[in-house]
């Protein structure tokens, strides 16, 4: 049974005398929904990248050590932790296409308020805002993701979750030239705030605006408990986003105190990572229609592994670019992949889903992160980063175990 219902589209085209010609316009009217929901996906994605590519000029400003920098990274995904049990059921509530708009002005409400702290704890709270609103955003994207892979009736979330990474790529090379030409961390903050309102406000009225059926179906009999396939691909999540966390947060730091990178070459690691995870998560979706999910996630697991293990042994410019690249490799297709599956369980609406998954695997942000900055500030940064390569292991023997994936 589909997951929603087509007839919205006979409301929104225009009546037509041929048969053919209705085809044609609603051909052109879904390609017109997919570039939508993945310029979205793009918009959030930059707004993150904006703040990431920021980390280590506002770790100078504030006279951080590692260990606080990591306490005061722990704030984002508390916030994001703490939006979950509601985000769910607001979008069930109100549609997913509301709830994105709504919290992603707030999303980037909160980005501008990280540029402005002139204290360490003015950066927790603007980061637990911006967890908070982060969260309502990624529900809600992912919910029209899920939703507009129904209509195409093919796996599209890999190159959704692509576009977030090309606008990682992106917001990286801004923030390069912003600090090639010294340009303050709030105008920067503020012009990449401008340029996404005018890709929400661009997109909006092409995203989709009904109900899934299990949604409706979950409404009149309240919560059904989700089978225990929901949570293992969580924590295939957990994992993963346990590693990207690492890398969005610490990698210019990484570069900056262990590879000694010189000058605005700092962002190198983190632009190697973000390009390889955009280029995985494009191509990811035809290397999972033809391998399938299990093969390609149990090769990512390992690709991971290997990447974080060979920055700790060559912590040098190339070697050390070259490993992030894996990484980026070895995360592309893990959370797309499981969100996806996430999303077409029977048991609970497409949103509930979703924030069960979501919920699991963003205690790999919560842990992952805050780890490295303890873990750094006993020992070194370099065997910090080796404890979170443990995790790709972790995902290929978990994957290779799973009924789910037989």
């Amino acid at each position: 049974m589909p997951l929603i219902d087509y007839s919205f589209l006979s409301k929104i085209l225009p009546k037509v005398k041929y048969k053919k010609s209705y085809t044609t316009a609603k051909q052109s009217y879904l390609n017109r929904i997919r570039w939508a929901v993945s310029l979205l996906y793009f918009g959030m994605g930059l707004c993150f990248a904006t703040w990431a590519s920021r980390i280590p000029v506002i770790k100078s400003a504030l006279h951080l050590s590692e260990g606080q920098l990591g306490s005061i990274l722990f704030a984002l995904p508390v916030g994001q932790l703490l939006a979950m049990p509601f985000s769910g059921k607001l979008v069930n509530r109100f549609g997913s296409h509301k709830v994105l708009a709504i919290s992603l002005f707030f999303y980037v409400i909160g980005m501008i308020s990280l540029g402005l702290a002139s204290e360490g704890w003015h950066l927790a709270l603007g980061l637990f805002v911006y967890g908070l609103f982060g969260n309502f955003c990624n529900i809600a994207v992912n919910t029209q993701g899920v939703y507009t892979e129904e209509l195409f009736k093919k796996t599209l979330m890999g190159s959704f979750h692509g576009s977030w990474s090309l606008a990682g790529f992106v917001g990286a090379l801004v923030g390069l030239i912003m600090l090639y030409f010294n340009i303050t961390t709030v105008i920067h903050f503020c012009i990449m705030a401008v340029l996404i309102m005018i890709i929400l406000f661009l997109n909006y009225n092409y995203l989709i605006k009904v109900k899934s059926k299990n949604e409706v179906t979950e409404e009149k009999k309240g919560f059904i408990k989700p089978d225990s396939g929901l949570i293992w691909l969580g924590v295939i999540g957990f994992c993963c986003m346990a590693s990207e966390g690492v890398m969005f947060d610490w990698s210019g730091v990484y570069f900056k105190e262990i590879v000694k990178a010189p000058g605005a070459l700092v962002i190198l690691g983190y632009t190697s990572f973000m390009v390889m995870m955009a280029t995985g998560r494009f191509v990811g979706d035809k290397l999972i229609h033809k391998y399938g999910a299990k093969t390609i996630l149990q090769i990512s697991g390992s690709v991971i592994s290997i990447g974080l293990f060979l920055a700790v042994l060559f912590p040098y410019l190339i070697p050390c670019t070259l490993s992030f690249m894996l990484v980026g490799i070895g995360v592309s297709s893990v959370v797309p992949t499981v969100y996806s599956l996430a999303g077409k369980n029977t048991s609970v609406s497409t949103s509930s889903a979703l924030t069960i998954v979501s919920s699991v695997s963003f205690l790999g942000f919560l842990m992952g992160p805050p780890l490295i900055g303890y873990v750094a500030e006993m020992t070194s940064l370099k065997y910090s980063f080796g404890l979170i390569g443990c995790f790709g292991v972790f995902i290929t023997l978990l994957v290779s175990r799973l009924k789910l994936f037989r």
